[in-house]
């Protein structure tokens, strides 16, 4: 995918870098945190850099290691991930349209580097499907590929870094709490938008999900991520089809 020349050569290859730069360094320290978390959570070495470099999933990686540390039951780790990343399930729902007339190994490849990040940045700069127009897809695939490209290589390489010096790495630099406030960027940046609805949607999961984990936050095995993530994606399921209505939309506009 990005490794294609005509990819690379065109216009939006460079678009797409420089929109995901502006948030790289938020994902490195993020990255940062949870590679070092990993290293000290009684993790083998070996099993460490393994994850770092196949598992692009921060959330789950973070939501799976205090499990793994308590040794909770192989299917709740596994239920707790499944969980965290149901929302890549929408991603790629509504992705179809953008790639289902591409090759399937460069679906699979660009599903595999698509994170929220560049899916949202994705989303923003083309909100409609290429359909039949082969220079719209070119054009959507090259900042794709350079967007979640440098998204993928931005978290691999901070996260090795992360285990490769976590006891180098004094505790008094408060990782955690940089890696939160990361974490927090990347979340607000998500929150804003131009459209109306989206915006709504995306604010209602976000107060959904911060009052169940708060909530919930006494419940065994970090399982109030858990309840945070179904609740938001309940909620979002339920008033969705309600706001996305045209009625609904076109009393919205009469109000502007």
């Amino acid at each position: 995918m990005f490794l294609r020349k005509a990819y690379r050569q065109h216009p939006a290859f460079r678009l797409g870098l420089r929109d995901m730069a502006g948030v790289a360094p938020g994902i490195a320290a993020w990255g940062l945190m949870t590679g070092v978390a990993m290293a000290k959570s009684g993790m083998g070495f070996s099993e460490c850099l393994l994850m770092a470099l196949i598992v692009f999933a921060g959330s789950a990686q973070l939501a799976a290691m205090p499990l793994f540390a308590a040794e909770a039951p192989m299917w709740v780790i596994l239920a707790t991930s499944f969980c965290v990343n149901l929302r890549f399930l929408v991603f790629s729902a509504h992705l179809r349209q953008y790639m289902m007339m591409l090759p399937r190994a460069e679906r699979m490849l660009s599903g595999f580097l698509t994170a929220d990040l560049s899916y949202v940045q994705f989303i923003r700069r083309f909100p409609q499907g290429p359909e039949s127009d082969r220079d719209l897809l070119m054009e959507q695939q090259a900042y794709l590929a350079a967007n979640g490209g440098l998204n993928w290589a931005t978290w691999v390489l901070s996260n090795l870094f992360g285990v490769l010096f976590a006891s180098w790495i004094p505790q008094h630099w408060g990782l955690g709490f940089a890696g939160m406030l990361g974490l927090m960027g990347v979340g607000l940046s998500l929150l804003s938008g131009q459209q109306h609805l989206g915006h709504l949607i995306r604010l209602i999961a976000a107060i959904a999900a911060g009052a169940v984990a708060v909530l919930a936050v006494s419940l065994p095995l970090k399982l109030n991520i858990v309840a945070a993530i179904m609740a938001a994606v309940a909620l979002c399921l339920l008033i969705e089809p309600r706001l996305s209505h045209p009625s609904n939309q076109h009393s919205q506009l009469r109000g502007h």
